[in-house]
């Protein structure tokens, strides 16, 4: 109950990470052709256009591998372990926000750019956390 208590800021930005990815990756798998229909058509006035399957397979592995290591260091940590893949989870989400944001900014979707804005906060939030 100690760990709860004294993690729990962490515990809760873990799960909200581990919600977000494992989703987005899910979505991205049982729902491919949809997904890279609608992000030709958003990247097709973009340097981006011809790369967007291959771009597409590497958010879908990054958002992923976040999600996974986010689940694996949430684990480690309430078990009293160390914060080591918490805190590469927290990295790679920032990463991958950062992939989803740069995207965003290319294609002038600003409306998207401050979306992904907002899950930033809080995975910078986790790795200031997990850092202390």
């Amino acid at each position: 109950m100690n760990t709860l208590l004294s993690n729990a800021a962490e515990i809760l930005i873990l799960l909200f990470l581990i919600i977000t990815f494992l989703q987005s990756g899910i979505d991205k798998v049982v729902d491919w052709k949809g997904n890279l229909s609608w992000l030709k058509s958003h990247f097709e006035k973009t340097p981006l256009q011809g790369l967007v399957p291959f771009l597409l397979t590497v958010v879908l592995a990054t958002e992923v591998a976040a999600g996974l290591l986010c689940a694996l260091g949430l684990v480690q940590l309430l078990l009293g372990g160390s914060r080591v893949l918490a805190l590469y989870g927290a990295i790679l989400s920032c990463i991958a926000l950062l992939m989803l944001l740069f995207g965003q900014r290319l294609a002038k979707d600003y409306e998207g750019a401050k979306t992904i804005a907002v899950y930033f906060i809080p995975a910078v939030l986790l790795v200031f956390l997990l850092q202390q």
